[in-house]
């Protein structure tokens, strides 16, 4: 589990290997993701867009762009927090993920950016 602040905006991420969703014969390996967004501020914020760089460990990097999470642009109000689970795929083992999101802040109209802490995707058999 990871854990960042950025601009009163707490993100922690924890991730699984989903190995009833993998092959790795065919190297496909599924990773899911919970990202728990907690609003530290004392003001209503909303996750407008998301980045994330996507690394495997043969070199490739991928980049994903979009609007909100999963479907939706949360808001969330001040000591209020939002969580979702989502997945990634890799073609090798062991990869990592870092990103950030776009927030906009209610009070005065304005964007800014939290950090999306870079988090491991490691099959377990590799830690062993």
């Amino acid at each position: 589990m990871v854990t960042a602040i950025t601009q009163g905006v707490k993100i922690t991420v924890d991730t699984i290997y989903q190995d009833e969703h993998s092959n790795p014969v065919n190297e496909h390996f599924m990773f899911a993701y919970r990202i728990h967004i907690e609003n530290l501020t004392d003001y209503q914020i909303q996750l407008m867009r998301r980045q994330w760089f996507i690394f495997d460990s043969n070199g490739t990097v991928r980049e994903v762009e979009g609007e909100g999470v999963v479907g939706v642009q949360p808001n969330i109000a001040p000591g209020e927090s939002y969580s979702y689970v989502s997945g990634c795929n890799l073609k090798t083992d062991i990869g990592s993920m870092r990103g950030h999101y776009l927030m906009h802040r209610m009070i005065d109209d304005t964007d800014f950016i939290v950090e999306i802490p870079e988090f491991q995707l490691i099959v377990p058999y590799k830690l062993n």
